[in-house]
């Protein structure tokens, strides 16, 4: 079964920081597949990584390419087992990397790539998805101890941030009790939730607590999942940006 994720690379903008795709990454039958997306020529200030310096070229390797293998923790590490259970997956299981890299977005403090599954629908035909809340590291120390007493299955709420000033499709997520801001839905996922919000009945539209690990770094502290209609003609990460350079391969999601 074809796994696959998109990569995106985060650049500075004036006084905040943009995002865009720039590559896709597959696992098909034991094969690890990347290629450059068409973000990658419009990005501004963009450059191949260095050990896939062609941009129109498709990369294979049986191994996960380093690139994206040094964004997991190794088995033998001793925090490995929380770092699964950060992700919600269980110790012992194993899981494919790539099913790990996209829900803890391969992030790293030392460079400004990350990566994110295509959301697809689930099984009964609608939209699921899990993700980290962004933003935490701006919160105050008030807010943090509001996510710490937050429960597994509490509901949360999504609020289009109308007037954000550095991305006009930000979604704010606050708690049920009084509405306060605890963070925001990622960025590669906001545009989609804007749609959501547009073609979906709003009471179908439910965001609640995976978990709370207390002891993980804020950017893997909250993990949220989201539920909601798939709409008729609706198609994540179908624009010019994801398609792929290559002339002989098709993004599709999934």
């Amino acid at each position: 079964m074809k796994t696959a994720l998109y990569v995106a690379w985060r650049h500075q903008v004036e006084s905040h920081q943009g995002w865009g795709p720039v590559g896709r990454l597959e696992h098909d039958d034991g094969v690890y597949r990347f290629y450059y997306t068409r973000g990658a020529r419009t990005l501004e200030g963009f450059k191949p990584f260095t050990e896939m310096p062609i941009l129109d070229e498709v990369y294979e390797s049986k191994d996960l390419f380093p690139l994206f293998a040094n964004r997991l923790l190794g088995e033998q590490r001793p925090e490995y087992e929380r770092f699964l259970r950060w992700g919600g997956f269980a110790p012992n299981s194993h899981p494919d990397p790539i099913l790990v890299l996209g829900v803890t977005e391969g992030k790293k403090a030392t460079d400004s790539v990350e990566v994110f599954p295509c959301p697809i629908p689930s099984s009964d035909g609608c939209y699921f998805n899990k993700f980290f809340v962004h933003g935490l590291r701006w919160m105050s120390s008030g807010v943090l101890n509001r996510i710490a007493s937050l429960e597994a299955g509490e509901r949360l709420y999504l609020m289009l941030d109308l007037q954000n000033p550095y991305d006009p499709n930000a979604v704010a997520i606050r708690n049920e009790t009084d509405r306060a801001m605890l963070g925001y839905v990622p960025r590669y996922l906001a545009a989609e939730v804007w749609e959501l919000f547009r073609s979906c009945d709003v009471s179908f539209i439910k965001l609640y607590v995976e978990q709370v690990n207390h002891d993980a770094p804020l950017q893997q502290r909250l993990l949220c999942g989201m539920h909601a209609c798939w709409p008729t003609g609706f198609e994540p990460c179908s624009g010019e940006a994801f398609q792929p350079i290559a002339s002989n391969v098709s993004a599709t999601c999934g």
